[in-house]
């Protein structure tokens, strides 16, 4: 598939993981044929997806795959959010780039653990790639893992990383059409967030109206929600949907009380500042 699309995913990618040391990962084997290719490759690629979740669940942790155009503000976002709720969900990151570890550093810089994967010249992560850097990961110590994805609205649609949610950036710098010109991406996603909301004063040609009504002719029912970094609670809506999302999970993945009896981290502080929460 990865030859069809053009985006020829590698025989190896590289992670480079949480101190920032660069490890090969696994070979692939080309399959002979492109009409064997796609099936065996889909085929493959839902297996270890289901793999990846059952190790999530068995450490009841959320995964939470981030999609969306380059520069629509994943990394920013996710900046943002370890800010607001680092003191009571533990989140690590999973990075996927061709190249750099520029979002990697910065996720790091604010104390919280990031791998990278570096795919070389594919456009998209795959199963074995995110299964790859968790084992680079302490799932014991963790609530959330976000896979920020290679900046992309085509090709990262159509593999299943193991994630329980697909949430889609869309930027208001980048139009009000690119639902409707990417359907598949928007109508696959469980959320779609809105960055960058500060500028429209300046964006005449961005409306959140036109948005909604292109997502809704893409296919998408989802939630909406509008976020801004560059305000002080430009970031509650989302902070909020990911704090239920984290306990809606957890009560469905009632292991992960025995974390929270042994103190690995800090549940009982999320369920406490939910309960004030108005």
């Amino acid at each position: 598939m990865c030859k069809d699309c053009g985006c020829g995913a590698p025989e190896q990618h590289h992670v480079t993981d949480t101190r920032g040391a660069r490890v090969d990962a696994r070979l692939r084997q080309r399959t002979p044929t492109i009409a064997n290719m796609v099936a065996d490759l889909l085929s493959a690629n839902g297996k270890e997806a289901r793999h990846n979740r059952e190790h999530f669940d068995q450490h009841g942790v959320l995964a939470i795959n981030l999609m969306s155009s380059p520069g629509a503000g994943k990394t920013t976002l996710l900046e943002a959010t370890i800010d607001h709720v680092g003191a009571d969900l533990a989140i690590a990151v999973i990075e996927g780039d061709l190249e750099t570890e520029n979002d990697a550093n910065r996720i790091r810089a604010k104390g919280a653990p990031a791998v990278q994967i570096t795919t070389g010249n594919a456009c998209h992560l795959d199963a074995v790639m995110v299964h790859d850097a968790l084992h680079h990961l302490d799932l014991n110590k963790l609530d959330v893992v976000f896979i920020e994805n290679v900046g992309n609205l085509v090709c990262p649609a159509a593999f299943d990383l193991g994630q329980h949610f697909n949430v889609t950036l869309l930027s208001v710098t980048e139009g009000d059409d690119k639902p409707a010109k990417y359907p598949v991406m928007f109508r696959g996603s469980d959320l779609v967030v809105v960055t960058k909301t500060d500028l429209l004063p300046y964006l005449d040609d961005f409306s959140l109206t036109r948005a909604a009504a292109a997502l809704k002719s893409s296919g998408y029912a989802g939630p909406f929600l509008e976020t801004t970094v560059k305000q002080p609670d430009g970031v509650a809506g989302w902070v909020g949907w990911l704090r239920g999302a984290v306990l809606e999970h957890r009560r469905n993945h009632k292991s992960v009380s025995v974390r929270t009896e042994q103190g690995d981290h800090s549940h009982r502080h999320l369920a406490a500042s939910t309960e004030q929460t108005p």
